[in-house]
């Protein structure tokens, strides 16, 4: 029995100091977390006019940082901020640069072969924005058209599968950023910006004529949006999936929802007045953090 004891000691050792490797040992070791933000995918995760990353993703990123504070007991852990692009977030998690991104990143099976994501916090779709001169309500409308979309994004990829598999003969170009891209159609040298709904509409609303535009009907995919984390990583993920599900059930998500997205928000005060979807209302009832877009219908 004493062997046993022994033994049992041993196993809950080792597996204590296996829980404190990975992202958690990193973030003990150096007494800092870093989270990756955006600069302009409004109301996620930008910058407002001091240069400071704001927005929806981030309040929901922080929540997990005081989690992790909690879990460490480091309530003066130093929170660092790296700024990240749709090409280099991924890679930059995979190598350790961040340890949380926090932004507008599609959760999707073929991601989850290089990272996690933690619970989904929006639930968007991939559509078209187009100036409502061009009159484009159809995927054939823009056959033999030049097009955009953000690089690194699954959006790009999947509009060039479209044209492949529907040989729509379209130019497919790519943008460095969301303000690009949209700027492309604003001067014409696209005709269309293929991106999740959300994210035009904010690029509209915060163009000099937002009745200019229109979001196509059709969507091309279901996006689930989540916070990225460490592949394998379990726990750290157990973290801040705990943090994640104490954000929904006490209700919290309600008035950090209406926010960002049914409110005025800084620094130009646009206002999206977005409620909160059907799709996601049924994530803050049963939280899943799963890539499968069917798990959305």
């Amino acid at each position: 029995m004493k062997r046993l004891a022994i033994l049992a000691c041993a196993l809950a050792v080792s597996f204590s100091a296996a829980a404190q490797d990975g992202t958690l040992g990193k973030i003990k070791s150096s007494g800092a977390i870093t989270v990756g933000h955006r600069d302009a995918s409004v109301p996620f995760s930008y910058y407002n006019d001091k240069q400071e990353p704001i927005g929806y993703a981030m309040d929901l990123c922080l929540k997990i940082v005081d989690a992790v504070k909690a879990e460490l007991k480091m309530p003066a852990l130093k929170v660092n901020y790296q700024l990240v692009t749709s090409a280099n977030r991924i890679p930059l998690m995979a190598n350790g640069t961040i340890d949380l991104e926090c932004g507008s990143t599609t959760n999707n099976v073929a991601r989850q072969e290089q990272v996690w994501f933690t619970m989904t916090h929006f639930v968007t779709a991939n559509r078209w924005i187009a100036k409502k001169s061009a009159n484009i309500k159809t995927l054939a409308d823009l056959k033999g058209k030049t097009i955009v979309s953000t690089a690194g994004t699954t959006n790009i990829k999947q509009i060039t599968e479209i044209n492949a598999a529907q040989s729509l003969g379209m130019n497919i170009i790519s943008a460095n950023g969301h303000p690009e891209a949209f700027q492309m159609v604003e001067t014409g040298r696209a005709v269309a910006f293929v991106m999740d709904d959300i994210l035009l509409a904010s690029l509209a609303a915060q163009s000099q004529k937002p009745g200019d535009y229109e979001i196509s009907a059709i969507g091309l995919s279901v996006e689930p949006y989540g916070i990225m984390v460490r592949k394998d990583d379990k726990a750290f993920k157990a973290v801040a999936d705990k943090a994640m599900s104490a954000v929904y059930s006490s209700g919290q998500i309600n008035a950090i929802y209406s926010t960002w997205f049914e409110k005025p928000v800084p620094p130009k005060g646009i206002n999206l007045n977005l409620p909160m979807s059907s799709a996601f209302k049924k994530v803050v009832a049963k939280p899943t953090d799963s890539g499968d877009p069917k798990a959305y219908e």
